[in-house]
């Protein structure tokens, strides 16, 4: 295999993996779908309870579904301290990490267990590849939630602005969601970044949808007419509105707040124009952003749908497609989409 690009896409319970070469055909590039770092790392706080022994979190800004496992420590009566660095990963304002009962502290306390938090260790990843007798790759891209940093603002708030400034700003372009360089506010993206070796970073949703111009004809469907993109992950759902190479409209919520009859009720909404930000936001998600959308998107009808909880919309005039033949792999075909059209 030459030319490679090890893609990644983390999630809360699985990380989605694709070995790509674009010298295989796609249907041969290996592919994986394995436990998440959170998971991994989890089970590793949970044997350090089931010994009885206090820990000391370091390493990065992580996934936060390890924080459960965390509290799980905490309430059998043992002690967990962190690094500064590492607290992050269980809250943007460190004031809440030592007020739930951790200390932090950048040195392993005596008799304390270490245990490394991060998203991609290097380490694992060539014992991994080397097992299964695959080459180091050239290049590596992941992407991940990311509500970003936003100090004495809501999270829900403060992500929005990234996609209003993506709107209105960064001209929509779908290509320009796979980051070179992580935004600032967007920590656990640059803490990934930094440790995959700067490689192109992107946020999960965005990846998923990017995911569905991985297939020819959803492309060039979108340059024709307008589309509706909508990535269901287990607790986070987002729309886009494209048309002619350009996102005209952003639509987030969180999966938990809505059925399938609520959310086409969005949908259809949201194609019109006629979703407005303060509406989603009162009802628990990220908020709804529209441009003025072109008459020759028609409407934006054809309705293409991704992600695990994709069977909300059964039923409904939608299609599920499965870029490179995976769904689950969406994210990463997401990715591999998102760098071509930067060429």
């Amino acid at each position: 295999m030459s030319n490679t690009t090890l893609c990644l896409d983390i999630g809360s319970g699985t990380q989605d993996v694709l070995l790509y070469s674009p010298d295989m055909e796609i249907e041969n590039c290996p592919k994986f779908v394995l436990p998440s770092p959170a998971i991994q790392i989890g089970r590793r706080i949970e044997a350090a309870r089931l010994r009885g022994e206090n820990i000391w979190l370091h390493g990065r800004n992580m996934g936060g579904g390890v924080t459960r496992f965390i509290r799980a420590h905490q309430k059998a009566g043992l002690t967990v301290t962190s690094s500064r660095s590492a607290a992050y990963t269980m809250a943007d304002d460190l004031s809440r990490v030592t007020e739930s009962g951790i200390e932090l502290t950048d040195n392993c306390p005596d008799g304390f267990t270490p245990i490394r938090l991060t998203d991609f260790n290097e380490e694992w990843w060539r014992n991994f590849l080397a097992a299964a007798e695959l080459p180091w790759p050239d290049k590596i891209t992941a992407c991940a939630q990311d509500h970003g940093f936003h100090p004495g603002q809501s999270n829900r708030m403060g992500r929005f602005k990234l996609w209003e400034s993506f709107l209105n700003e960064g001209n929509g372009r779908p290509e320009t969601l796979v980051y070179e360089t992580a935004p600032a506010m967007l920590t656990r993206l640059a803490d990934l970044q930094d440790d995959i070796a700067g490689g192109p970073v992107s946020d999960t949703g965005a990846a998923a949808v990017l995911g569905a111009l991985f297939v020819d004809e959803i492309e060039q469907q979108s340059r024709e007419t307008g589309i509706t993109l909508v990535n269901i992950g287990n607790s986070h759902l987002i729309a886009f509105l494209l048309f002619n190479g350009r996102i005209h409209g952003v639509y987030e919520q969180h999966t938990g707040c809505v059925d399938g009859e609520k959310l086409w009720d969005d949908l259809e909404k949201f194609r019109c124009g006629c979703l407005s930000f303060e509406q989603v936001f009162d009802e628990k998600g990220h908020g709804c952003l529209t441009l003025d959308l072109p008459a020759k998107a028609n409407g934006f009808k054809p309705t293409h749908v991704l992600g695990p909880r994709r069977g909300m919309l059964d039923g409904y005039d939608v299609t599920f497609p499965a870029p490179g033949g995976d769904m689950m792999l969406a994210g990463c075909f997401g990715l591999i989409k998102g760098l071509s059209l930067q060429r």
